[in-house]
């Protein structure tokens, strides 16, 4: 195929760019060249900036490509500005969407025909703020459907985890168990749900090419895994002296933990259904993936190549962690 891929070379994108070179497809990116700008010296690149107008598309005009997939679409003005633009130049589009996009994040195993969040009454809908991140992705996928009809793919990923992940909200983990000593951890049975970045890839790329459309939750793994599954993982790879302790919700919350951020993976029991959502649509269409084990490796792997210096964006530092576990034993 013809790929065009808006994005390309952060994270989840240079994983798709990676993922259809090995499928022999034929790429050409489209990007501000801001970031990672040498990364694909190889692939033709085109510069242009989407939420310019008309204008910032130019370099897309008079080209033919059998697919497109949108990685980095958070308004829903400047995704359907880009989707007009290639609905006569590509038959199939594909927009990465958020699991976010759920009204309700308490309510487990629920479907892609759940509620959708909603912008709030005065909430404008060409400006971008993380509170309203769900609910600008609901618009900008009814934008694409719009548009494309049936040819429109609607991937909704949760948690994307593995090497080169600029959050580190799932790194957190292989480096802090690495570390070993006691952990503080998140309740023990608490589910979670995450995608390696290059099994959602190539995910992405076989169902363009089977020409599937519809909206799907790129989420995993297939079976049931819990907090514990991953530490544990975590511990028989990389550092078997590290110790667990599991604190329960009620002590991290009233200690002001901030969930999924400060402590990766975790989320209250309010939430928890933001974990937790039916696999059923995407295995149907063949989703696939890795061991645990590997992503964990392929991450840390990665991880220890980063300068020392980096500065980590999530996680508990050690010295808070440390306050933390001495307040939970002196209960």
């Amino acid at each position: 195929m013809r790929v065009l891929i808006l994005g390309g070379t952060v994270f989840l994108g240079r994983h798709l760019v990676e993922a259809a070179q090995r499928r022999g497809h034929e790429l050409t990116l489209f990007n501000r060249g801001r970031s990672n700008a040498d990364l694909f010296p190889e692939v033709e690149t085109l510069h242009g900036d989407r939420e310019a107008g008309a204008d910032g598309l130019a370099a897309l005009q008079g080209r033919q490509w059998d697919a497109v997939i949108d990685t980095c679409g958070y308004l829903p003005g400047v995704v359907a500005s880009s989707a007009r633009a290639l609905a006569d130049a590509a038959p199939a589009y594909a927009f990465v969407s958020s699991i976010s996009v759920l009204a309700d994040t308490s309510t487990p195993k629920q479907t892609e025909a759940a509620p959708l969040a909603q912008l709030p009454d005065g909430a404008a809908p060409d400006e971008f703020t993380l509170p309203h991140y769900g609910a600008l992705k609901a618009l900008c996928e009814a934008e694409v459907r719009a548009i494309y009809g049936e040819a429109a793919l609607i991937v909704r990923p949760g948690l994307i985890v593995g090497p080169h992940d600029p959050t580190d909200r799932f790194t957190y983990w292989p480096r802090r168990v690495a570390q070993g000593g006691e952990v503080l951890a998140p309740p023990a049975e608490q589910r979670v749900q995450f995608i390696d970045a290059r099994d959602l890839a190539d995910w992405i790329l076989r169902v363009l090419e089977a020409r599937v459309g519809g909206t799907y939750f790129g989420v995993g793994p297939r079976h049931s895994t819990s907090m514990a599954d991953v530490l544990e993982a975590c511990r028989t790879l990389n550092t078997p002296t590290a110790e667990f302790t599991h604190l329960s919700d009620e002590f991290l919350l009233a200690h002001e933990v901030k969930p999924f951020t400060e402590l990766p993976l975790w989320v209250p029991a309010s939430d928890r259904g933001f974990l937790d959502v039916d696999l059923t649509a995407a295995l149907s269409v063949g989703i696939a993936y890795r061991p645990l084990v590997e992503t964990i490796a392929d991450t840390l792997r990665w991880d220890l190549t980063r300068p020392a210096d980096t500065e980590i964006r999530a996680g508990l530092t050690l010295e808070r962690e440390a306050q933390l576990l001495a307040a939970w034993h002196a209960r």
